[in-house]
C-alpha cells in the first residue's frame, strides 16, 4: 500500500474532485462533519480554518492506494478502517476529515482531505508530510495484513531480473570502451537500445540516472545499486592522466554543464577511493 500527502489551498475544488460521481466516488469516512455536499463540507472546514487565517495551505490532501489485488477485495468498511488507521498514524484524530473511495480504475484508492487546523485551532506541521504519509500507509498495511511497498518492489525487481541483467551487462560493455564524456556514454548505450536519462533537479544538479529498455523504465540504482556513481567515476577517471581522488564539482551532459548533488559527489568520491585502493593492491601484487 502506498501513501501520498501534501498541504493544499484549494479546499472546495479538491473536495469536489473527491466527490466526483464519474469516478464512482463513495464516502468512506467522515470525522467531525455533518454536511452532505462538497459545498457544505467546505463551509464546515472554513469555520475551523477561520481560527488561524495566517495558514494559507490549510487543507491536507492524501491518497492511500492498496495494491490492485488487495483493492479488489476491500469493502467499504475495510476502506473506512484503512482511512481511520491512516489518520491515527498521521496524528490527525483531532481534525475534521472526509474520505472518498474511487473505483473508476483498476487501482482502487482513497482520497482523504483533512483540515490542517485542529478543533483546538492549532496548525498541523506539514514538514516531510510526503515521507510521513508513506510510512503511515506502510504501517497500516502491516497492521491489516495488506501488501506493503517493500514487498511490491521486491516482486517487481524479481520479475524484471532478466531485463536488469541485460542492462547491467550492456553498461559494463560500454564502460569498458572507456567513454570520456557522459554524452559519449549515453550515445553508446543508445546504440544498444538503452536510453539513459539524466535526473537533473531545479537547481541544475545531477542527482543520478534512469534507464529505459524494452519498455521498462528504471532508476539506475534499481539495475545496480551504485550504477550512477560508477558511471561518473569511471568517465571522470577516463579523462584524467592521473588517478582522481575526489569527484568533480560539475560535469557536461546533454551539451550543458550541470553541478553534481552533494549526495552524488560523496558517493562518487567513495567509488574513486575504492578504485585507487584496487589499483594499489594490483601494484603491490606485481
Amino acid at each position: 500500500m502506498i501513501g501520498k500527502g501534501h498541504a493544499i489551498a484549494s479546499t472546495g475544488a479538491s473536495i469536489e474532485y473527491g466527490w466526483n460521481q464519474e469516478k464512482e466516488a463513495e464516502v468512506v469516512l467522515k470525522e467531525y462533519l455533518a454536511g452532505d455536499t462538497p459545498a457544505e463540507i467546505t463551509e464546515e472546514f472554513k469555520i475551523i480554518q477561520s481560527q488561524n487565517e495566517r495558514c494559507l495551505k490549510n487543507t491536507l490532501s492524501f491518497i492511500v492506494s492498496p495494491t490492485i489485488e488487495d483493492g479488489k477485495d476491500l469493502s467499504k468498511r475495510d476502506l473506512e478502517e484503512i482511512a481511520k488507521r491512516f489518520l491515527k498514524e498521521m496524528k490527525l484524530q483531532n481534525h475534521q476529515a472526509i474520505g472518498f473511495v474511487h473505483r473508476d480504475k483498476a487501482h482502487t484508492h482513497v482520497h482523504i482531505y483533512a483540515n490542517r487546523i485542529s478543533l483546538n485551532g492549532e496548525v498541523y506541521k506539514d514538514s516531510f508530510i510526503g515521507k510521513r504519509s508513506q510510512i503511515a500507509a506502510d504501517n497500516v498495511a502491516k497492521e491489516l495484513g495488506l501488501k506493503r511497498v517493500q514487498e511490491v518492489q521486491k516482486e517487481k525487481m524479481q520479475e524484471l531480473q532478466g531485463i536488469r541483467l541485460e542492462i547491467k551487462n550492456i553498461n559494463h560493455r560500454v564502460l569498458q570502451s572507456k567513454p570520456k564524456t557522459l554524452d559519449d556514454y549515453i550515445k553508446k548505450m543508445r546504440a544498444y537500445k538503452v536510453e539513459v536519462i539524466p535526473t537533473i533537479n531545479k537547481s541544475n544538479q545531477l542527482q543520478g540516472f534512469r534507464v529505459a529498455y524494452k519498455g521498462v523504465n528504471l532508476k539506475a540504482s534499481e539495475v545496480e545499486r551504485s550504477m550512477s556513481n560508477k558511471i561518473i567515476a569511471e568517465i571522470s577517471q577516463n579523462r584524467s592522466f592521473t588517478r582522481l581522488k575526489e569527484a568533480p564539482q560539475n560535469i557536461r551532459v546533454l551539451d550543458k554543464t550541470v553541478q553534481l548533488s552533494t549526495k552524488l559527489t560523496t558517493k562518487i568520491t567513495k567509488e574513486l577511493i575504492k578504485g585507487a585502493l584496487r589499483a594499489l593492491d594490483t601494484g603491490i601484487g606485481i
